[in-house]
């Protein structure tokens, strides 16, 4: 038979589940979106910017079982789009770039978006193809697909050539998608290893729980275990919603000088860790000034991960949910209730929030109120959205998560950018849900523009814009080692003026008086499928616990003689401002 490579890509697509696009049209890709215009299916988005459209693929992959996918054309659409592929690269999730490519069967240079891909993308992709005939379309895309949701999950990205979208050619069948192609088996000598883990566990009185995204699927595993050992639990970053916050063993992000004071307590004595699915990367690490035992249990499917940033002394290759199935079915301990330990993650927790709220915000909107008020006006089940900044380490420290995949963050990779798409993505495939992004001024000014997709396709999504007309994370870093403020405060922002511009409505929220108000007008309109931008005046005043133990621990780290420089330079400045 003979089939268009438009087509034989866009049957691919539906195969593996696929249910939306995102990308940009252009010469190199007309017969593929006219083809997935014809899909049942598959719905083609049209989004202002590559990279956004990243972003809201991304946020696909982290809160379904499908894949997000992008169709982009070659060049300008691939580099556009790479903040979006790098996110993902970093953190970890399966994503699906489908990229046109110049005509293959013309002798001719220079043509128009040409660009050799492959050399652009090495090292920010886990896979790529340049499909040569129409009958490696379907095989490659299933490979593709496979690729990316095996081992740690990462962008895979297949160039088309637009010959061969817009031709037809040969192909002997049209092989169908087996989910078995995904199944996974426990390497052999993790067996044995997982023993010697049992037995170093049943050894030890003292163990503490770190959980990453890489556990993300095995929350119920988690809790199981976690109760089993009475043990306290802390996530990195983007694992926030791997175990519940109203859990009494759940303390916080990291443990340490940068870690919530429920953490820092919890974690004191440990002398066992058990880490799961988690890289012990910079961020959940507090710049890498986690103090981890001698003793650590090393649990990911990424064997390069190991030994790293602090040594193993048992470390298992396997998928998260499997590993810790397999632990609580070996484990013969099963500890009653640690009532002492519960109550003081419960007061750590309480007292933590109290000193946010009495915190004299003065005439802006105090975090510590405007999180717990939006907490209890949310459903358990909705999803939160941040970006990268202030606001983000606010939203981790002050924000209770209740269930798995309902926290979405930008983390390694650290992409301003990523929530107002991701929310966007999101609500696509939840449009029964509440889907709220926590966004600082700096990063809305980057893709606000994305909420016009939004609009057109009445998505009700609410973004909080904490507006200090600063790039406050940095400016507050900038501020306590050097004692000024340089290329981070923001020109006069009117976020308004881009409620108008894409549709969106938009609320102010001046002071701590309106927060419950306009967080229920927001969200009243954003049932009606409005999306909704809340202009939040924010008090960044008190600094996180986050930011406080950060920059003591890098500052800690000078050499003595360069200290000495930071901190006299720091102390001249604020007397001679």
């Amino acid at each position: 038979m003979k089939k268009t490579g438009a087509y034989l890509v866009t049957y691919a697509l539906e195969q593996i589940g696929v249910q939306y696009t995102f990308g940009i049209p252009g010469v190199h890709v007309t017969e593929l979106y006219d083809e997935l215009n014809k899909s049942k299916q598959i719905q083609p988005i049209l989004v202002t910017h590559e990279g956004w459209g990243a972003f809201m693929a991304d946020a696909i992959s982290r809160t379904t079982d499908t894949i997000g996918t992008l169709v982009i054309v070659p060049a300008a659409g691939m580099t556009h789009a790479l903040s979006g592929i790098g996110e993902a690269y970093l953190d970890g999730i399966p994503l699906l770039i489908i990229s046109g490519g110049i005509r293959r069967d013309l002798d001719k240079s220079f043509q128009l978006h040409f660009l050799d891909q492959e050399k652009v993308l090495d090292g920010i992709v886990k896979k790529y193809y340049l499909i040569q005939k129409h009958e490696e379309i379907i095989p490659t895309i299933f490979e593709a697909y496979k690729i990316a949701k095996s081992g740690k999950p990462g962008p895979v990205f297949v160039e088309v050539p637009v010959n061969i979208q817009l031709f037809e050619g040969p192909v002997s069948e049209l092989p169908k998608w087996n989910n078995d192609y995904l199944k996974y088996n426990l390497p052999q000598e993790s067996y044995k290893k997982i023993d010697n883990a049992v037995s170093l566990i049943e050894s030890t009185q003292n163990i503490g729980i770190f959980a990453g995204w890489g556990a993300i699927g095995a929350t119920k595993e988690l809790i199981e275990f976690a109760e089993r050992l009475q043990a306290p639990v802390c996530t990195t970053l983007q694992g926030l919603s791997v175990f519940p916050y109203d859990h009494p063993l759940h303390t916080g992000m990291g443990f340490g000088p940068y870690s919530v004071p429920a953490a820092e307590e919890a974690f004191k004595n440990i002398e066992l860790l058990v880490a799961i699915g988690t890289t012990f990367a910079e961020i959940p690490t507090g710049s890498f000034g986690m103090k981890v035992p001698q003793k650590l249990i090393h649990i990911d499917i990424d064997p390069n991960v190991f030994n790293k940033n602090y040594p193993a002394t048992v470390a298992i290759e396997g998928d998260s949910k499997e590993v810790l199935k397999l632990l609580n079915q070996k484990l013969k301990i099963k500890r009653e209730p640690n009532i002492s330990l519960h109550n003081k993650i419960k007061q750590k927790k309480e007292f933590y929030i109290r000193e946010w709220i009495e915190h004299d915000s003065k005439d802006k909107v105090n975090p510590g109120m405007f999180f717990t008020t939006l907490r209890s006006l949310l459903d358990r089940n909705a999803f939160v959205v941040v970006d990268d900044g202030n606001h983000t380490f606010l939203t981790e420290e002050l924000m209770p998560i209740y269930e798995p995949k309902t926290f979405l963050s930008p983390t390694d990779f650290n992409c301003m950018g990523y929530c107002i798409p991701a929310t966007i993505g999101v609500k696509l495939t939840h449009p029964d849900r509440q889907v709220v992004g926590i966004v600082g001024d700096g990063a809305f000014l980057m893709s606000g523009l994305e909420l016009l997709t939004a609009s057109t396709l009445n998505l009700g999504v609410i973004v909080f814009v904490f507006h200090d007309g600063e790039l406050s994370q940095i400016s507050q870093g900038q501020e306590i080692p050097y004692n000024r403020k340089t290329c981070t405060i923001l020109g006069e922002i009117h976020p308004e003026g881009i409620a108008k511009a894409t549709g969106a409505y938009y609320i102010a929220m001046n002071h701590n008086k309106e927060i419950e108000d306009k967080i229920k007008d927001a969200i009243e309109v954003s049932r009606k499928g409005q999306p909704v931008i809340v202009d939040v005046k924010i008090d960044y005043s008190k600094r996180t616990r986050f930011t406080q133990g950060v920059v003591k621990i890098n500052l800690a780290r000078f050499p003595l003689g360069e200290k000495f420089r930071f901190i006299g330079r720091a102390l001249v400045r604020r007397i001679t401002g």
